[in-house]
């Protein structure tokens, strides 16, 4: 069933390892002390366990099967000699067989986040989709198609992104994903079209001070499949960061979770005490919530791209394409209308790098 908006649940199973009942009664057991976060975190709260309960995660293919690979691929980069992630396919508007693929069937289907305040999220008045993300996707959908409204958005989680364009459940997505040598031996990117960073987001009163060694013992939440979950990975600074269960069928999700704004419900709920995550959805979650702040700097330096299926390069030249145009001004109208006043004194958008082999 989908929106006005044309979007589309995700096939799968039943959402949540613990269950819906086991989301609603957190969510109950949670609710009197949601007092002093105000209505707005009452409000986010509410979003995200509805937004846990219907981003489900995909199945072993699905219906429409949308992406087609192109014939002419370039090979992956291999991550122990990469150097230059961000390098993508120089632009072309020329056709292929991707392209192709989304003109007969009229529609381009985006996998985006629904529940990221800013960037991806469902507007409760309008009930459509809305933010920087949503922005690009309908500019992807209006060159190849004619008409930004020729879009299916599909909301994916944060860690089935690469398996909605393996699966061929999406021909992209658009949902603030880092570039990064892992990745790109798994999925094609497009040039940048936004810089980021790790950071950690804490109540105003918390004793954490960033990513050091305040995050000792401290209970912290990331997003499974992400670039946060990885950095923890590598330095926790004696966080507690992962689940008694995790990638088991009984897995809590409490410390890693499917979708990032699930760590801002944690942190309200009082479950975990600080989440690490990109500096720029975090800000559009401080914005949410005014009893919740950045901690610290950026740790990282990262950069988002358009995703697709491997060797669908004539849709990532496209893509880049659609990037050269939208960094001469459509760029900065999306920044100004959705991200300046959380994420203030951004110049511009990333220099595009192409490969040259």
């Amino acid at each position: 069933m989908k929106g006005d908006d044309g979007t589309a649940p995700v096939p799968g199973r039943p959402p949540g390892r613990t269950g819906a009942r086991a989301w609603r009664a957190r969510a109950a057991r949670g609710a009197a002390r949601l007092r002093g976060w105000g209505g707005v975190a009452a409000m986010a709260v509410a979003c995200g366990l509805t937004a846990a309960l219907t981003l489900v995660p995909l199945s072993h293919g699905g219906p429409g099967r949308p992406a087609v690979s192109g014939a002419d691929s370039a090979l992956p980069v291999r991550a122990d000699t990469c150097q230059d992630p961000e390098a993508s396919l120089p632009p072309s508007t020329a056709d292929g067989p991707s392209v192709d693929a989304i003109k007969a069937r009229g529609k381009l289907v985006v996998g985006v986040d629904q529940n990221s305040y800013r960037w991806g999220y469902r507007n409760p008045a309008t009930g459509r989709l809305e933010g920087f993300d949503i922005d690009l996707a309908r500019a992807i959908a209006e060159d190849i198609l004619g008409s930004r409204d020729a879009v299916i958005f599909r909301a994916v989680p944060t860690n089935q992104r690469i398996t909605a364009l393996e699966n061929g459940t999406v021909d992209l997505v658009v949902r603030t994903m880092t570039i990064n040598c892992k990745r790109i031996e798994q999925v094609a990117f497009s040039t940048a079209y936004f810089q980021a960073g790790q950071q950690v987001l804490a109540p105003e009163d918390s004793p954490v001070t960033g990513y050091d060694a305040s995050l000792k013992g401290k209970r912290v939440c990331s997003a499974e499949g992400s670039t946060a979950y990885e950095a923890l990975a590598r330095n926790s600074f004696g966080a507690v960061y992962r689940d008694a269960h995790d990638d088991r069928p009984e897995d809590e999700d409490v410390h890693t979770v499917p979708n990032q704004l699930d760590c801002l419900v944690r942190l309200q709920l009082g479950e975990v005490d600080a989440v690490v995550t990109d500096n720029a959805l975090a800000a559009g979650q401080a914005a949410q919530d005014p009893a919740v702040e950045l901690k610290g700097k950026p740790f990282t330096t990262e950069y988002y791209g358009v995703a697709a299926k491997l060797g669908n390069d004539d849709l990532v030249r496209r893509v880049n394409a659609v990037l050269v145009d939208y960094r001469k001004g459509p760029w900065t109208k999306a920044y100004d209308r959705w991200l300046r006043p959380v994420l203030p004194g951004i110049a511009g958008p990333p220099a595009p790098k192409y490969r040259t082999n």
